[in-house]
């Protein structure tokens, strides 16, 4: 048992009874027990398998490689369309993890199997990524602005497609690519 996940737990404002349940769930499966990103991760052979994680609507248990995972109970949610590994199964209460003690068992130890395994998650390629069509107009419009785009690493070329995408109105994307051009033209990514 980690003390910075006793710390973490003790000043939760909310969800503490039902992350404590959770963290004896994953301690009973054998994973270690560590504190990463601000939360207790539990992990298999150094390998990162499962997180706990509390928002203001739900507490969950986040699957690092839930997508390999075969989901019979139809528990584990995809959070965003862009998360591509990752699935968590949510809870409101403590009962509903009271109810699922050997179900979420059985989804932990099929998570160390992945891990045991050496699965992969296949990820998408930024080339299957749609470029939101103000950015192909403004591409299109400046072959300097096309070949630093091009240069960026796919990673951060994933970041821009994601960022500039966000957005339902055009105006909003458009302003979003004006503000980041000069970032892609000396070779920075979004978050640099």
């Amino acid at each position: 048992m980690d003390p910075r996940v006793d710390t973490f737990l003790d000043r939760a404002a909310r969800w503490q009874e039902e992350m404590e349940k959770l963290r004896l769930i994953l301690l009973d499966c054998h994973l270690t027990e560590e504190f990463k990103w601000g939360k207790p991760c539990y992990t298999y052979q150094h390998s990162n398998v499962i997180i706990i994680q509390d928002f203001k609507e739900y507490c969950a248990l986040l699957f690092i490689k839930g997508s390999l995972l075969k989901d019979e109970n139809k528990l584990l949610i995809r959070q965003t369309e862009n998360v591509q590994a990752a699935r968590q199964i949510r809870f409101t209460e403590i009962k509903q993890i009271a109810g699922l003690g050997s179900i979420l068992k059985a989804y932990v130890c099929e998570a160390i199997e992945v891990e045991k395994a050496g699965l992969k998650v296949s990820l998408k390629k930024t080339s299957e990524y749609a470029i939101p069509e103000e950015f192909q107009q403004r591409l299109d419009a400046s072959p300097g602005l096309k070949t630093a785009y091009e240069a960026l690493t796919p990673g951060r070329q994933r970041a821009y497609l994601m960022h500039f995408s966000q957005p339902k109105q055009g105006k909003t994307r458009e302003s979003r690519i004006e503000k980041c051009i000069p970032k892609i033209l000396i070779g920075k990514g979004l978050n640099e």
